[in-house]
């Protein structure tokens, strides 16, 4: 296990990749013994929709491993944010857990995705389904001015195992309310719905189950989902992503794409 002290930092000695950026970290947040959120430098000429993720590695080896990790700040912001999982036995989390400002993050130029807006077809409402990290790409959606531009209501759920694990998403919905760029917009239209699956939570259970019995749309005073006005974008787990789109699906909402958009769409790209 690679001790926190030997992380490299962009010096002469560092070996950086071609075809990468190499920025520093700027902030580290712990949550939980499971959670933490970082953010990096932004290269000027670095170009992303809000929802897309890229590939990010350490130069810790002459080969870094690359993994796909969502951007959780908006498109305008300055800076780079990701929210992740830490891994004890994970080639790039065993040691990304322990980065600290200063540290040289490796970033490849292009960034991708299908959770954007330019998937979905114009509707009323959109939701956000999450479980776990899978917060961090509308945590960049919520923070755009451009999602209400195209919503009338904003509906995020977050679903995770345990209290402690929600700390991000409730951090960023307060903190989103009082943006002096994006916070007039969100108030009264952004609709935050966390639940916790294994302890006691006003609202307990997965959110497919919470679909499936109404209680989602009693608690939020919503209808439920139907094609003509509402719209999806699902990023968690594997189990979580499988049975939210087929509930989706059997709403009548049809699956988007970049290519040719539709009523909800998915995101496939995970961190080990």
């Amino acid at each position: 296990m690679q001790d926190q002290a030997t992380l490299p930092q962009a010096d002469a000695g560092t070996h950086i990749p071609a075809g990468v950026h190499a920025e520093t970290v700027t902030e580290v947040q712990h949550y939980t013994d499971r959670l933490f959120r970082f953010r990096i430098t932004r290269p000027p000429a670095f170009r992303f929709r809000s929802g897309e993720f890229v590939m990010i590695g350490l130069p810790n080896a002459e080969r870094p491993v690359y993994r796909a990790y969502s951007i959780a700040s908006p498109s305008w912001d300055e800076e780079i944010e990701f929210y992740s999982i830490k891994v004890p036995d994970g080639p790039l989390t065993e040691h990304l857990q322990r980065i600290r400002p200063g540290d040289t993050l490796l970033m490849r130029k292009k960034s991708t995705g299908t959770l954007v807006l330019d998937a979905l077809l114009p509707g009323k409402r959109v939701y956000m389904f999450s479980t776990g990290t899978g917060i961090a790409p509308f945590a960049s959606l919520i923070r755009d001015p451009e999602t209400y531009e195209k919503f009338d209501e904003v509906i995020l759920t977050h679903t995770c195992r345990e209290v402690a694990e929600l700390a991000y998403g409730q951090e960023l919905v307060k903190n989103l309310m009082e943006d002096p760029l994006v916070g007039e917009l969100a108030r009264g239209r952004l609709r935050h719905y966390p639940t916790v699956t294994r302890e006691p939570f006003p609202v307990m259970g997965r959110i497919t189950d919470l679909m499936a019995s109404g209680r989602l749309f009693a608690d939020l005073g919503v209808p439920p989902i139907g094609p003509g006005e509402d719209r999806g974008m699902i990023c968690g787990s594997m189990a979580m992503l499988r049975d939210t789109r087929d509930m989706l699906e059997g709403y009548g909402l049809i699956e988007g794409s970049n290519a040719q958009p539709g009523s909800f769409v998915v995101e496939r790209a995970f961190v080990d």
